[in-house]
């Protein structure tokens, strides 16, 4: 894993908090990798385990499904190869990281045959294997077995996370063709600090609430009068406001719908992708009543178009209370959530 927030790491104690997570490694790696060790930094309130798995993957499989019985994970997160197993531990929330569900492919595509040095320790001292002919094959008619038997249920259970720019893994459409909570975001194959703050912590939040029958508060900004400058940019501190908000309320985006203007949406829909990626999901709402939006707080500007009528808390950006993002950000610190 490679750590790119290294001036701070961010702690959620009460993420999962009380739970088990099992965190399932990629090809070459082991359960002492980085991002095991990021995982136990950030949720301090949660038991994270991790095993190192057989080089074998009907040995790996075998093992992971022994440890579920055993272990009863609340979240399973699989990363590459890991994401490949996950997906087949039916039952369990879990979340695929650039799954690689077609892993035998991948490793004559990609030249691995021979030796492989491990990433990481393990802890029976394994520093490297040969990957043969034979033992690639193994991997082929494993990755065969990968989307059977799944349920209506079971696709509510599943998140697939696929990084843009990944060299290695693409199977963005194999995925989405079988679960609809695919989610696209700027990236490559490797993990970093970046991408487990702002694109996995949140989904683990979402999954977290769902267990517990938690409702958040909602808060609505819309996107014209708050976040977008005239250059199109996010205006200065904005995204430092949506991640503090996150951590506390169900934070939608509400952008209007021209009649005469058919590209609009999509537009609208690149900036929020772009601009807060994966905590931003399914969070768009196109509407030209904001009046009849239901939540507790509205982020509008001051000109109002028809919004003076939410029924909870408006919060009018370019006030001489809320000038800025900062006055926003203040005004929320204090509420802690309320």
């Amino acid at each position: 894993m490679q750590n790119t927030d290294n001036a701070y790491i961010k702690t959620y104690p009460d993420l999962m908090a009380g739970k088990k997570i099992m965190y399932v490694h990629g090809f070459g790696s082991s359960g002492q990798s980085g991002t095991v060790a990021r995982l136990r930094e950030m949720l301090t309130g949660a038991d994270v385990i991790a095993p190192d798995l057989p080089i074998h993957p009907v040995e790996a499989m075998e093992l992971l499904k022994r440890m579920c019985e055993v272990e009863r994970p609340d979240l399973i997160i699989g990363t590459s190869m890991g994401g490949m197993y996950a997906e087949m531990l039916r039952g369990y929330d879990r979340i695929l990281l650039n799954p690689a569900f077609r892993i035998g492919d991948d490793i004559l595509k990609h030249n691995m045959l021979g030796k492989v040095t491990f990433y990481s320790p393990r802890s029976d001292g394994m520093k490297e294997f040969m990957m043969t002919k034979q033992l690639q094959a193994e991997y082929q008619e494993m990755s065969e077995h990968c989307f059977s038997g799944i349920t209506a249920d079971e696709q509510k259970k599943v998140w697939g996370l696929f990084w843009l720019e990944d060299p290695v893994v693409h199977t963005y459409d194999l995925f989405a063709a079988h679960y609809r909570q695919a989610l696209h975001f700027h990236g490559e194959h490797r993990m970093n600090d970046g991408v487990l703050i702002h694109s996995v912590m949140p989904v683990i939040r979402w999954i977290d609430d769902c267990q517990h029958g938690r409702q958040r508060g909602i808060v609505y900004i819309c996107i014209e009068e708050t976040m977008m400058g005239r250059d199109g940019r996010p205006l200065p501190s904005l995204l430092k406001a949506y991640r503090l908000l996150l951590e506390y309320y169900d934070v939608r985006i509400v952008a209007s719908l021209p009649t005469n203007d058919t590209d609009y949406a999509r537009q609208m829909q690149e900036w929020t992708f772009e601009t807060l990626g994966v905590a931003s999901y399914d969070r768009l709402i196109l509407t030209n009543r904001k009046d009849l939006l239901y939540g507790d707080y509205l982020i509008d500007g001051l000109d109002t178009n028809g919004s003076t009528d939410f029924m909870s808390t408006r919060i009018d950006f370019g006030s001489d209370t809320f000038k800025t993002w900062d006055d926003i950000i203040e005004y929320f610190g204090r509420l802690g959530g309320q």
